[in-house]
């Protein structure tokens, strides 16, 4: 449940408007996108207090987790240096920099930082990539007891996540709420 509704919130809507105009962010009218992200901050508990939102591209969900949940540490990863750029105008605009982070780096290095590896309470990915490739990188910087949530297709599309060994990746289990996927993390 969102503490503040990102529909509403002017700036996210601006933000998210030139990030759109600048070819930056799909077609679809903004408060759907914002809409749609809020999917994702519905399935983190309240309890959830850091959160990394990989490829975050122009900051969907991960700008839009921020600002409905004013409490929490968002760190937003891209590996392209022009996204991250614009995400840092973004945060700046709207007034978050104090407890959002924006990195620069491909998730792969991003773990491998000293401290990184099991230090979120929850990971977030819409459109990052291949399925296994996801979870892998995701549930990595999941600390054990945390969620991974993932954008997912149409309800009626074939589950894409059947065939990976998602145990072997920490995962314990998984649901559909929605337009997401929440995986639990329990790393042996």
């Amino acid at each position: 449940m969102a503490d503040v509704d990102p529909v509403q919130h002017e700036g996210l809507l601006r933000v998210l408007g030139d990030a759109q105009r600048i070819g930056a962010l799909g077609t679809q009218p903004v408060h759907e996108i914002i809409g749609h992200a809020a999917a994702f901050v519905d399935a983190l508990p309240a309890s959830t207090q850091t959160c990394v939102d990989l490829g975050s591209g122009a900051g969907v969900p991960g700008l839009v987790i921020a600002i409905a949940r004013p409490h929490l540490r968002v760190t937003l990863v891209d590996r392209r240096s022009k996204r991250t750029d614009s995400l840092e105008r973004a945060v700046r605009v709207l007034g978050i920099q104090d407890r959002v982070t924006i990195v620069c780096a491909d998730v792969e290095d991003f773990a491998r930082r000293p401290g990184i590896t099991g230090s979120f309470d929850a990971a977030c990915a819409r459109g990052f990539g291949p399925p296994e490739y996801t979870i892998r990188w995701s549930s990595e910087l999941v600390r054990s007891g945390g969620l991974v949530v993932v954008s997912e297709p149409p309800a009626k599309s074939p589950d894409r996540w059947e065939h990976l060994q998602l145990g072997s990746l920490g995962i314990t289990g998984y649901e559909r709420k929605g337009r997401v996927a929440v995986f639990h993390v329990e790393h042996s």
